[in-house]
């Protein structure tokens, strides 16, 4: 178990908040206090402006249980409440920890840390150290950030070489991603009848998911009858990749869903697939392999960031190398061989049991990364 009780003020994304980082901040903070570290939540009420981020921000219902202990005052256009939050953890807090999932966050952090001073101790949770599609002063802004705080904590050794690179003498800790599932609810009886393989992709849908890549690995890999759901937002629009769609003459087996998918109907999405796909041209860490196999399905991904560490190839799902059409062709049609689904999927159901039995561990030791001293 984690060590002596702190009190901690923690610093990001909960409900109405949608998403991973969301659901993190939360369990987070859930844990903590659990833990006997009697926590706040300092959240927000207006996280980022409408043009940086375009997708859907909000969602009606929560994806797992609110934190009571939560303030929703921060917003992006206050930097007087960004000052009054720190300044208030400063004095009710021995340690202060901000969840930092975007550069546009970092000057709100620096302004908070300012009124924190040397109150608390301090720490970034940084979901990633840099951004995977960069604009410019986003690594300008990490440096500055990490650089002010008292420690850092990565979920990869990858992030953790990333970070003391832009802070060198950093205090740079790492801990793997621990589950943080959203409640989906009962999971569904399947309902895909024998036949061709369904392939499936979620989630946000931007350039460095590479689903433009699995595009092009369906059309030339692809079984006849397969099938391919993308499902999630489409950040820019859907119209290039249906234009892509429609150019590999893959239109009429490609279903475009687009708009978030609430946690309540992710269970009925994957019973009707056999592999979710994640083509990724680069990754920190995901839950979305997590999240597959608790419904039983195996994952089709690419060796970048923690991906292959939690895809066992052969096992329970198939790897090839990122940005490459041909490899993710023919694992997508080595999937389709006789007897693999069969084979893949009990290995999927296996390692969702094992991951489920490691969850309490996998929180205790991120909860001792984190408030060590």
């Amino acid at each position: 178990m984690p060590g002596a009780a702190e009190r901690v003020v923690l610093v990001g994304p909960a409900h109405p908040y949608k998403g991973g980082g969301a659901r993190h901040t939360t369990e987070l903070a859930h844990r903590l206090a659990a833990a006997g570290h009697p926590t706040v939540l300092e959240s927000w009420r207006a996280q980022y402006p409408a043009a940086l981020y375009p997708g859907r921000q909000t969602v009606r219902s929560p994806e797992g249980a609110p934190y009571p202990a939560t303030r929703r005052e921060l917003a992006w256009y206050r930097p007087d409440g960004w000052l009054r939050a720190g300044r208030r953890a400063g004095r009710s807090a021995d340690l202060v920890a901000v969840a930092a999932l975007s550069p546009v966050q970092v000057p709100a952090y620096l302004v908070l840390l300012a009124g924190v001073g040397r109150a608390a101790r301090t720490a970034v949770i940084a979901h990633n150290v840099l951004p995977h599609e960069r604009r410019p002063g986003d690594t300008a802004l990490m440096r500055a950030l990490l650089r002010r705080a008292g420690a850092v904590l990565v979920h990869s050794e990858e992030q953790a070489e990333l970070a003391r690179g832009l802070a060198p003498g950093a205090d740079v800790r790492t801990a793997g991603l621990p589950p943080h599932l959203p409640e989906t609810g009962p999971v569904p009886d399947r309902v895909r009848a024998p036949g061709p393989p369904h392939f499936l992709f979620f989630g946000i849908v931007r350039p460095y998911k590479g689903v433009d890549v699995l595009l092009r690995a369906f059309a030339a890999g692809a079984p006849p009858g397969a099938r391919l759901t993308v499902a999630g937002e489409f950040w820019g629009g859907s119209a290039e990749l249906r234009g892509l769609a429609r150019e590999l003459g893959i239109a009429d087996r490609t279903d475009f869903r687009e708009g978030y998918v609430p946690a309540a109907e992710l269970g009925a999405l994957f019973a009707g697939a056999d592999a979710v796909v994640l083509p990724y041209r680069s990754a920190t860490a995901t839950q979305n392999v997590l999240l597959a196999q608790r419904h039983g399905l195996p994952v089709i991904a690419t060796r970048t960031g923690t991906l292959p560490d939690a895809v066992r190839e052969g096992v329970d799902g198939l790897l090839c190398a990122p940005g490459d059409p041909d490899g993710l062709a023919r694992a997508l049609a080595a999937f389709a061989a006789p007897g693999a689904a069969e084979r893949l999927r009990a290995g999927a159901a296996g390692a969702a049991a094992a991951s489920a039995a490691r969850t309490d561990a996998l929180w205790d030791a991120y909860l001792r990364a984190l408030t060590a001293r």
